[in-house]
């Protein structure tokens, strides 16, 4: 698997574009724009092509043919799940519907009073779970951690036309004092969520089969989780047809709470989430490394 380099998509000048679209024209003409901008990465962003083709074609056994669409479903639905971001938090949420499952795991896991890791990947849109926590557990307290701030004006931007969210960020740095910050977090009861599917150059990590494969995933969190004995659950935000979004949360059953079980438990899982949402897993580098 080859190291992400910590970028991702999405320039500010195309935030602020659909901003005005939706503001102006509403969300339908913001995604028949998006119709033409999907096609226009297919042609002009090779690597992130090939990668999603090599996904479909080899890792999921794909015709060439469904390999091809597929790419450009998954672009599309990639800006799409950005538009609804903006949307659901601009006001026009009652134009979606939400779906909990599972989240009677939540609600126990709270109450050990434990704190809890939240296990999720770059997949479908977690960025929009804050919603969900607010209707059902507005007393959580939601700690993201995370490596990518190479986009930080986007996400500035992003945060000022969208408001305030709920979700902490704890931004992993050379000092460690992220260590702190998360042991501080676990000790009130917060939850830690880490997208556990990617890894930096300098992480520490795990091999494991994934999609028929072996890959590297960052050792940190599976490692932590175990150490501890910190209560884990699978969680996943996913969007369906009809402006439905479904949010998924399972628990980790341990056996012998081994940092390697927690992997293969959360590959499992994460496996069933791409097979049955192959166009929602928007990894768009060389995940494999096999181009090189």
């Amino acid at each position: 698997m080859a190291t992400w380099k910590g970028k991702s998509r999405g320039t500010l000048l195309g935030f602020r574009i659909y901003v005005k679209i939706i503001k102006s024209f509403g969300l339908i003409a913001a995604y028949f724009v998006l119709l033409f901008v999907a096609a226009y990465f297919i042609i002009f962003s090779f690597s992130s092509t090939r990668s999603t083709y090599y996904l479909f074609r080899k890792r999921l056994g794909y015709s060439p043919l469904s390999s091809a669409f597929n790419v450009y479903r998954s672009y599309f639905t990639f800006g799409r799940i950005q538009l609804d971001r903006i949307a659901i938090t601009n006001g026009l949420k009652n134009k979606f519907t939400f779906e909990f499952d599972g989240v009677e795991y939540i609600e126990a896991l709270l109450k050990q009073k434990k704190g809890g890791i939240l296990l999720t990947a770059h997949i479908g849109n977690f960025n929009l779970a804050k919603h969900f926590f607010e209707e059902r557990h507005a007393d959580a307290v939601v700690n993201l951690v995370v490596t990518d701030f190479e986009h930080k004006q986007i996400k500035q931007y992003l945060q000022s036309v969208t408001g305030d969210t709920e979700v902490k960020v704890i931004v992993m740095k050379d000092d460690l004092s992220h260590v702190f910050a998360m042991k501080k977090a676990l000790d009130h009861n917060e939850l830690l969520v880490f997208a556990a599917d990617r890894f930096m150059e300098q992480s520490r990590t795990l091999e494991a089969n994934f999609l028929g494969e072996r890959v590297k995933f960052p050792e940190g969190p599976f490692k932590l989780a175990a150490r501890n004995k910190i209560p884990v659950l699978f969680v996943h935000l996913m969007r369906e047809k009809n402006f439905h979004y479904h949010f998924f949360a399972r628990p980790y059953k341990a056996n012998s709470y081994t940092t390697k079980e927690i992997l293969k438990s959360y590959l499992d899982d994460l496996e069933r989430m791409v097979r049955t949402y192959p166009h929602q897993w928007y990894n768009y580098y060389d995940y494999w490394n096999d181009f090189s």
